[in-house]
Parts: structure tokens; sequence; C-alpha cells
């Protein structure tokens, strides 16, 4: 057998310790540049797209909340933390994400990745053997993932719009529980692409009435005329988890029939 060539080392001089004679794939410095911002933009959005698609995910529920939740705080918190538990199991075990000698899971959990509601709602699917997702983005006070969701299911994310897009983009319902500023972006997100026919006509749950309509008066949005009456059909309210299961069935969730946009990219707003 014939040893292989040898390839002489490349000698160094001013030029090849140029940062320019890098390899554009292997420079960071260019790669992080704000030229490259579009690029880095593209690189979030293929690697989890890529990892969902191995795992055969192809329709999710996306279950927002509090990260200042926790299952030991103080009422209302447990019973919170409790729902969300119990919905993550019962929409795992009922909806699809376990493949059950199929090739594609539908109505998987998939939540922003750190504590609080998105813990719960992780640990529900891991409590039945179901895979869940966590969509995680990087904050100035770092903030870890919860030990819950699925490890090659578990993306960190650095631009919050590729993270919005892939919350939304598969997402075959949507259930909110009590949260604060960024539950309530993330709600308004995907009512606003409910209401401007931008997203199909998937269930949208809020989680404990009490709590939203005492941060939230709907119908004075109505009433002033910022939204229409009809809006008001976009959501639902639950108040435990069979509840918001019967709520997104009544609302259309087909188990094992994914919305039209996950065809993502190749669905015209997306």
């Amino acid at each position: 057998m014939n040893a292989p060539p040898v390839v002489p080392p490349e000698p160094v001089t001013l030029q090849t310790a140029s940062p320019t004679y890098r390899l554009a794939s292997l420079d960071p410095d260019f790669i992080l540049s704000p030229s490259m911002r579009g690029v880095r933009f593209l690189l979030e959005f293929a690697k989890a797209d890529e990892a969902l698609k191995a795992w055969g995910v192809r329709s999710t529920i996306v279950v927002f909340g509090s990260a200042r939740i926790h299952e030991g705080g103080p009422e209302p918190h447990p019973r919170w933390y409790g729902a969300a538990r119990a919905f993550g199991a019962l929409a795992s075990r009922e909806g699809g994400a376990l493949l059950d000698g199929g090739s594609e899971r539908h109505n998987v959990i998939c939540t922003g990745g750190g504590p609080g509601i998105m813990e719960a709602a992780n640990r529900g699917a891991h409590d039945v053997g179901a895979p869940s997702i966590g969509l995680n983005i990087t904050l100035p006070h770092e903030q870890a993932p919860n030990v819950y969701s699925t490890p090659e299911l578990t993306f960190r994310f650095h631009y919050f719009a590729m993270r919005k897009m892939h919350l939304a983009m598969r997402a075959n319902a949507l259930v909110v529980f009590p949260g604060g500023f960024g539950t309530l972006d993330e709600l308004f997100e995907i009512l606003t692409l409910r209401q401007t026919g931008k997203a199909p006509p998937i269930p949208i749950v809020l989680f404990d009435e009490a709590y939203w309509r005492g941060v939230i008066n709907f119908e004075a949005l109505a009433a002033a005329g910022m939204i229409s009456p009809r809006d008001l059909e976009l959501f639902r309210f639950a108040e435990d988890a069979e509840g918001i299961w019967r709520c997104l069935l009544d609302g259309g969730l087909n188990p094992y029939e994914p919305p039209d946009w996950t065809r993502g990219p190749d669905l015209p707003g997306w």
C-alpha cells in the first residue's frame, strides 16, 4: 500500500499570516462582522431546521409563560406550574409526539427552553417519554436551559426574530400561561399573525382567565375600535390541562395533520 503523499507545511510569511488569507468559513472575525449578519441569521435558521427535520418534527404546540414561576413558589405559582406540566404530558401522549411506528412527530411541545412555565411544559413531555423542544435565547444575564427539554432539540439563538420564527412556523396551536413582558410579546406576535391572515387558523388558549382579564382589557380594545370584535374570537380561556386540550380540539387541532405553515420558508410571508 502506497503511503499518502506528504503535504509540506505552508510557509509562514506576512501573506499567510494575514487575516485576509484565512478561509472565509474558518475566519471568526469575518463571520462575526456586521456585514455577515444576514449569514448568521441564515445559519440560525438552518441549524435548528435541520435538527428538527432529523427528529421528524412536523408540527408543535407552543407553550409560553413566565420564567419566574416556581413549583414551590407562592400560590398561584404551583397551580400554574402543575397545570403546565400536566398539559405537557397530556398533549405529548395524545397529540402525536410519540412516533408509535410512524415517521413524523406532531404537536411536539415547544417552549423557550428556560425555567418556570417553560420547564414545566418540557417536564410534562419528559414524564411520558416524549421529546420536547427548547428554543433558548442568549441574554445579558445568562439563563441555562431547563433539564427536561430533549438535548438534541435544545437550541440557542442570538436573534429574537429567528427564535420567534422557529416558535411560530410549525405551530399547530399556542397555549399561553401567565407571564410578563416576554410572554405578552410572544402572545401578541401570534395574535397579530392570526389577525392579519399571515398565519393559519391555529387555536390559541390563555390559561387562567382571571389573570388575563386582570392584566389586559381585551374588550376595551374592541370598544375603542383598536381591534374588531371578531378578533376576540381568536383565543379562548381554560382553567386546567384537560380544558386546554378540549379547547384545542374544539378549535380545530388535528393531532396528525400539520398546519399549512410547516412548509416554512416556501410559504408566502415566511
